[in-house]
């Protein structure tokens, strides 16, 4: 059994501690570029203006979270409904206390060992947060992320920044600050460039309003991750009465390519070859292909495949396929996290 000791750190030489360990190891980039104007960021922020910021996930497009005109504008320019919640981003743990009342033990006690990290909160929101961070509802997302430009921009704002992925809604999202230019151009203030990111699908978002633990969204940490550091389960599945979360609508992170899922290469082979119009395959590795079928090649390793997912998806757009026909890594680990994606731009096909 893993055995959590004060501040709930892991003890003991675990597979979760290692895990714990290794993801960590991922998330952090080792420098900071150069290219980066963090205070400039500052600046904007503090005159209510917009700012999109690398994460270890994708890149955010953030506001002060404590400005309601200024997260208002977050909404237009993505076209995101209003009742769809955002995430606010903090420096730590100490952080949780000053967005809600009570903070569960379940939050701590992940946030602790999982924070910084691509792990998403919710929790009951305090009255001083604006209801339009939240959609208008009574939770509230949190999340520190583990990139440097993103916790040096925290650090120097010395308040919670509320930002969804810095991409039109529903569509594909960024990774690179180039991805951010090619989508919002000049809807937003500033771009912080922190190269490419390291994990590449958004965060795991965990509902810790209820005396279970439940997963409203798969991301960056993977359900047994939570399961080792809680020591106790975690539910899998939102019930009809769990908190609204960002990401988690059916139709979401897709091309303008249709995308179709498959299980199998030759399954996906053959319904490229057999589609029509301009016909790619997103697979696990490489593969001989039909003649007039694009080959996009992803890692067979879930990691690697999350990396570069959307970076595919949008190089499917960049050659003007029509169709994509796509096989998810095997399903462990951050590869859940990858078939939820693929499976929410898949049902955005008329």
């Amino acid at each position: 059994m893993d055995v959590l000791g004060k501040g709930g750190r892991l003890l003991g030489t675990t597979g979760v501690q290692r895990r714990v360990r290794l993801l960590r190891q991922a998330w952090q980039p080792s420098v900071v570029d150069d290219r980066t104007h963090v205070l400039d960021a500052v600046a904007v922020l503090e005159r209510g203006g917009l700012v999109a910021f690398p994460t270890e996930t994708v890149y955010g497009l953030g506001a002060d979270a404590s400005d309601a005109e200024a997260v208002t504008r977050i909404f237009a320019v993505k076209g995101r409904p209003a009742d769809h919640p955002l995430i606010v981003h903090v420096a730590g743990t100490e952080d949780l206390g000053r967005y809600t009342e009570v903070v569960p033990a379940s939050a701590l006690r992940l946030t602790e060992t999982l924070w910084p990290g691509p792990l998403t909160v919710v929790v009951r929101r305090a009255d001083h947060v604006p209801p339009v961070v939240a959609g208008g509802r009574p939770t509230l997302a949190l999340r520190s992320p583990a990139h440097p430009v993103a916790e040096a921009l925290l650090e120097a704002f010395g308040r919670g920044i509320a930002a969804p992925s810095a991409n039109r809604f529903g569509r594909v999202s960024p990774t690179t600050a180039a991805d951010v230019r090619a989508d919002l151009g000049d809807d937003v203030d500033l771009v912080l460039d922190g190269g490419p990111c390291r994990v590449g699908v958004e965060s795991t978002i965990v509902d810790c309003t209820g005396d279970l633990v439940v997963v409203l969204r798969p991301g960056g940490v993977p359900v047994e991750v939570l399961e080792g550091v809680l020591g106790a389960p975690v539910g899998r599945q939102a019930g009809p009465g769990a908190p609204a979360a960002p990401g988690t609508l059916p139709s979401h992170y897709a091309p303008r390519a249709t995308v179709v899922v498959v299980l199998t290469v030759d399954e996906a082979l053959d319904r490229a070859a057999a589609g029509g119009g301009r016909a790619g395959v997103l697979l696990p590795g490489a593969a001989e292909v039909p003649e007039g079928v694009t080959l996009l090649v992803a890692d067979e390793d879930p990691d690697g495949y999350a990396r570069v997912l959307y970076a595919r998806l949008r190089q499917a757009d960049q050659l003007g396929l029509d169709l994509l026909v796509a096989v998810p890594p095997a399903a462990h680990g951050i590869g859940v996290a990858v078939a939820d994606r693929l499976q929410r731009a898949a049902n955005a096909t008329p």
